[in-house]
C-alpha cells in the first residue's frame, strides 16, 4: 500500500451532488398492524404492531411508529371489545328469568319475574325497575299471578293501552277475591319495549304480608 500523494483522493466514499443513499424499505408488517388496529381487530393488531416493531429493528427497516400506532390501537380496541362484552353479560344475566320461587331474597329486575314469583312489597314508583323477590315461605306482599304476552312484531301501544291490554287479562276468583286479594298489573314502558320487553304482569296483592303462596 502507497502512501497517498499530493493529488490522491482519500480512501472514503463521496456522492455526486443532489445524489442521496436510497431510503430504507418500509417494514410491512407495520403497515398491516396499523391497518388492523385502524379495523380494530384488538388483539391481532397488538400481536402484528408488536411483530412489526421487531422486524423494523432486526431489518433496519422503517414504519416502526406505524407498528406502535397499530399497537396501541390494539389495545384500545381490545379494551373496548372487554367493555362491551361486560356489559352484554351483565345485560343477559339482569333479564334472565328467576326461578318460580327463590331460594332465598334478592334484588331482580321486574323483567326477570315469572308465574310464581313472591315479593315482598310493592315499589311506589310507577315506573317498576327494580323488586326484591323473596322466598314464598317468608312474609310477603304480593306474588305474580300470570303473565301476558304482547306479540313480538307489534309497535308500542303506549302506556295506557299496554296496561289496559294486561288488566283485562288479569282475573282473580271468587275464593281469591274472597281473601282481600286485588290484582295490580304491569306493563312494559317505552323503554323496555324498545329494549324487546314484550311481558305484562298480573299480580295478586294481599291485604297484609303473609307467607305461603297466594296462588289458587
Amino acid at each position: 500500500m502507497t502512501a497517498p500523494g499530493p493529488f490522491s483522493y482519500p480512501d472514503q466514499p463521496f456522492y455526486a451532488p443532489g445524489w442521496q443513499p436510497p431510503r430504507p424499505r418500509t417494514e410491512p408488517l407495520a403497515l398491516v398492524a396499523l391497518v388492523a388496529g385502524v379495523l380494530g381487530t384488538g388483539p391481532v393488531a397488538i400481536v402484528l404492531g408488536a411483530l412489526g416493531i421487531r422486524s423494523a429493528r432486526r431489518h433496519g427497516r422503517r414504519g416502526r411508529g406505524l407498528a406502535l400506532a397499530g399497537l396501541v390501537l390494539g389495545l384500545v380496541g381490545t379494551l373496548g371489545w372487554a367493555a362491551l362484552g361486560t356489559v352484554a353479560v351483565g345485560t343477559a344475566v339482569a333479564s334472565r328469568p328467576l326461578p318460580a320461587d327463590v331460594t332465598g331474597p334478592r334484588t331482580a329486575h321486574a323483567v326477570q319475574l315469572v308465574t310464581g314469583s313472591c315479593l315482598a312489597d310493592l315499589p311506589s314508583d310507577p315506573q317498576v325497575d327494580e323488586v326484591q323477590v323473596v322466598p314464598c315461605a317468608q312474609e310477603h306482599l304480593a306474588q305474580v299471578l300470570t303473565t301476558y304476552a304482547f306479540t313480538d312484531d307489534e309497535d308500542w301501544p303506549g302506556d295506557r293501552a299496554a296496561t289496559a291490554r294486561v288488566e283485562a287479562a288479569c282475573t282473580l276468583t271468587a275464593a281469591e277475591q274472597a281473601t282481600g286479594l286485588r290484582l295490580v298489573a304491569w306493563s312494559p314502558t317505552e323503554g323496555s319495549w324498545a329494549d324487546g320487553d314484550r311481558t305484562g304482569l298480573c299480580l295478586a296483592v294481599a291485604e297484609q304480608p303473609g307467607t305461603g303462596s297466594l296462588l289458587g
